[in-house]
Order: structure tokens, then sequence, then C-alpha cells
């Protein structure tokens, strides 16, 4: 059981790397493109990917034996949560997004807690999300208050992905779960794609770059968020994500040259206690 905890948060750690990169390469595509197209190369590129490497198409028979609802919501969730994500990284830095998308996580977290102790860890990562805002930029209004609706609407849905990924982790889809949530999403959002900017999907030259995103960002960690799922409490995945915002911020400043304060790095050295603390608790 220790053995199969400390994995889950090998490939917890794995999934936020590769999150955190695709973002990188996604928020400059977003500055060609729009933030929905790109949303869209990453989920159907996902759902291709995984379709065919997982033989999705053999759990077809086994659909009426499992809750509808439990894999509507985890595909709602999912397909959501991507395309605000992206429309607030479009708009604010990559590791204050990822920081305002936390909340979602954090909140559930905060809501799934039964032992007392874990309280210290979700607080330390409270503070750092609090921190991690750039509040002088607030108050002058030098900030993109639909970015962090957005990040923040992205969190809410982040939250419900975990909720209802532990649910359809636990039933007999197993891994085709995902593969069906991403094939759902893109067929649910393809046709507005197709009115919005018809144009950028149809050319070949952004499919590689659509492509390398979706690896990385979708068809690669959400997969290792499913077996993560597995073997960790709603309290366990949602503190540690909270190195998300670490990752994010550095990913951003090598790729981006996005630049953070000396308060938003202290916010992340908090968050890193949270992470730290809740890891070693998880795998006692």
């Amino acid at each position: 059981m220790k053995n199969n905890k400390t994995m889950s948060i090998i490939y917890m750690l794995i999934s936020m790397i590769s999150t955190q990169f695709s973002a990188s390469i996604a928020k400059q595509l977003i500055i060609e493109l729009d933030a929905l197209t790109v949303t869209i190369f990453r989920i159907f590129f996902a759902a291709l990917i995984s379709f065919i490497l997982f033989k999705t198409w053999r759990v077809f028979p086994t659909l009426k034996l499992i809750s509808r609802k439990n894999l509507i919501f985890y595909t709602l969730s999912l397909g959501v949560m991507n395309t605000l994500f992206y429309y607030s990284l479009g708009k604010l830095p990559q590791g204050i997004a990822v920081g305002l998308e936390f909340t979602g996580p954090l909140l559930l977290a905060l809501v799934s807690i039964k032992n007392k102790k874990d309280y210290i860890w979700v607080s330390f990562a409270i503070i750092g999300i609090f921190l991690m805002v750039p509040w002088s930029e607030v108050l002058k209004f030098n900030f993109s208050f639909i970015g962090a609706i957005c990040a923040l609407s992205a969190g809410f849905c982040w939250a419900l992905y975990i909720y209802y990924g532990q649910k359809v982790a636990t039933e007999n889809l197993g891994i085709h779960a995902l593969s069906l949530a991403l094939c759902f999403s893109s067929l649910f959002l393809l046709p507005i794609g197709f009115i919005n900017n018809p144009e950028a999907l149809l050319r070949p030259s952004f499919w590689v770059q659509g492509l390398i995103i979706a690896i990385f960002a979708a068809a690669f960690p959400y997969t290792l968020d499913i077996l993560a799922l597995k073997n960790l409490s709603k309290v366990s995945y949602g503190t540690l994500s909270s190195l998300a915002p670490i990752l994010a911020a550095l990913s951003g400043l090598v790729f981006l040259k996005e630049y953070l304060s000396i308060y938003q790095w202290i916010a992340l050295v908090f968050i890193m206690i949270a992470s730290v603390g809740i890891t070693l608790r998880e795998i006692k």
C-alpha cells in the first residue's frame, strides 16, 4: 500500500511538470490563434491518441453498466476546465493563472479534511495562494479581472474533475473513462470551434503544435492522474497539486520570461511546504 501511494505521488509530479511545460507552449500559440482553438487542438488530439492507444472501442458494450451521470460530469468538468484555463492563460502570467486555478482543488481539500493535522498543510497552501496574487496591480486596476474569473472558474471545474475522476476511476471503465471524456468533449467543442475560427482548425501548420500540446497537456498527464487518484485521498491530491503554481512560475520564467515579485516567490515557498508536508504524511 505504501509503495502504491509513493508511485501515485510520482505520477502526480510527472503529470504537473508535463502540464506546465505544455502550458508555456500553448500560451505562445494563443497569442497567434485564440484560447478556444488551442483548447480544441489540445483535447481533440489527446482524444485521438488515447482512443487508439487504449483501444477504447472495446468498452462500448459495457457503457450501459456504468453510471452515466458520473461520466457526463467528468466529461463536462474536463472540457470546461480546459477552455476556461486557456482563456485565463491568455490574460495572466502563467504562475498567477495556475495559482488562482488551484483554489478549486484547495477548496475540495478543505471540505474533505478528516485528520485535523491536515489543516496545517492546507493553511500553508492558502497563505501561498494569497501571496501569489499581485494585489498592488489589482488595486490599480492593472489586472485582468476577466482572466482571474476564468482562472477561478477553471479551479471550480478542476475540483469537479477530481471528484468525478475518483468516481469513474473506481468503475469498470478504468483508463477508458478518460478516453471517453476526451472524445465527448471534442464532439462538444468542435462545432463551436468551426464557428469561431474554422481557418485555424483546418490549417495543417498548426496541427503539429496542437499535437505536442495534446501529448504533454492532456493524454500523458490525465492518464497519470487517473492512476494517482486510485490511491490518494482528495485532501492529498488537492494539496499536492499546490506544486502546480511553482512549476508554472518556473516554466513561465524559463520559456516566457515572466518574472515574479519577491512576495510571489515567498508564496511558492509556502506552497512547497504544504506539498512536502502532505506528501510525508501520505507515505507514512
